[in-house]
């Protein structure tokens, strides 16, 4: 098994608070470079969330059923 499919296991279930944490990361990594790497930074979050799958709506905000 290798290290990638094991933090998928561990990811599993509770993608929005990794979502939540790469975001926080990338976030103080830029307030550290001042922002000498942003663009660098925001194609790893935007990997890391196509790699934890869709994202729901946030609570309160979902699309009417018909």
């Amino acid at each position: 098994m290798s290290m990638l499919d094991k933090l998928k296991g561990l990811i599993k279930g509770h993608e929005d608070t990794a979502r939540q944490g790469v975001e926080k990361g990338g976030d103080a990594f830029d307030r550290k470079t001042q922002n000498k790497y942003s663009g660098q930074v925001d194609t790893a979050q935007k990997k890391m969330d196509e790699q934890l799958g869709k994202q729901d709506p946030p609570s309160g905000h979902r699309p009417p059923q018909s």
